[in-house]
């Protein structure tokens, strides 16, 4: 049975594809690509001669049935105009639409702009949830930004150049002054990524070019500080002759200050007696 392969492309150098997917490239009787200007320079590039056709955010209803039928006799490749198919790009209908008339769809792996910018921006990467391509309008953009203002996992969003500074400052209003990672050009010879806060990457970008993913710390927890209440417990507990180590753990689990805090607090409500 004919396969639909979902093919990764390098998301800037051209040598940042798998040997299987020029394999699988060159062996597919047909390439459906949402750029061929870029996929054509990446074929030329390996001296593939498999050929190419348009399927995009503008033709994507009226090439589907196309593609379909091709699919019925031959093995076909989707790809984007970088990264991986199907991320924020028309390639979803394609492979749902395979799905569900029992085409294969075999996942082809590789670079990928997500991923690459989320494990070199210094931030989490053990939750992180991804915006996509953010709102265009401003209000849109607050909108979504007020709806996960409060997760604590860290978020990943593509940003066109020309509105990088209205979205970082859309960014600082509703966040707060978070680290962020600002990669541009991942991948290609002005490759750059800005770590800082989000008001520093504000004046950082006085000019920005380029292609922009943004990587932007999740909400922290405020660890409570040490009240006269506090202190009140730990003096009690210490008068009841509990140790340091156990009346910490208990006001800790209690009071969600953390053990550090707590011990020094300790040793000063002690001091002396």
């Amino acid at each position: 049975m004919p396969i639909l392969y979902v093919v990764a492309t390098p998301i800037g150098n051209l040598e940042d594809i798998s040997l299987r997917a020029l394999r699988l490239l060159e062996q597919v009787k047909l390439i459906a690509a949402e750029d061929t200007r870029t996929t054509r320079q990446l074929l030329n590039a390996y001296d593939i001669k498999t050929p190419l056709t348009s399927y995009h955010e503008h033709n994507k209803r009226a090439k589907l049935g196309y593609l379909l039928d091709c699919l019925k006799e031959k093995d076909v490749a989707l790809v984007s105009e970088a990264g991986m198919p199907g991320l924020s790009d028309p390639g979803y209908e394609l492979i749902a639409a395979a799905i569900e008339r029992g085409i294969p769809v075999v996942p082809v792996p590789g670079a990928s702009a997500v991923i690459t910018a989320l494990v070199v921006s210094g931030l989490s990467a053990k939750q992180f949830i991804y915006l996509g391509f953010l709102p265009r309008r401003q209000g849109a953009r607050r909108r979504l930004f007020k709806s996960v203002a409060g997760e604590p996992w860290t978020m990943i969003a593509f940003e066109a150049p020309h509105r990088l500074l209205e979205t970082l400052n859309d960014t600082l209003e509703v966040f707060g002054d978070r680290k962020v990672a600002v990669c541009r050009e991942l991948t290609k010879v002005y490759e750059e990524v800005f770590r800082g806060r989000l008001s520093q990457a504000i004046e950082h970008f006085a000019q920005p070019r380029g292609e922009f993913t943004l990587v932007i710390e999740g909400k922290t927890r405020q660890e409570p500080e040490i009240s006269q209440q506090i202190e009140k417990e730990l003096r009690k507990l210490y008068q009841q002759g509990a140790g340091a180590k156990e009346a910490v753990a208990q006001l800790s689990e209690a009071s969600g200050v953390s053990k550090r805090k707590l011990y020094q607090a300790w040793l000063k409500v002690t001091k002396g007696d």
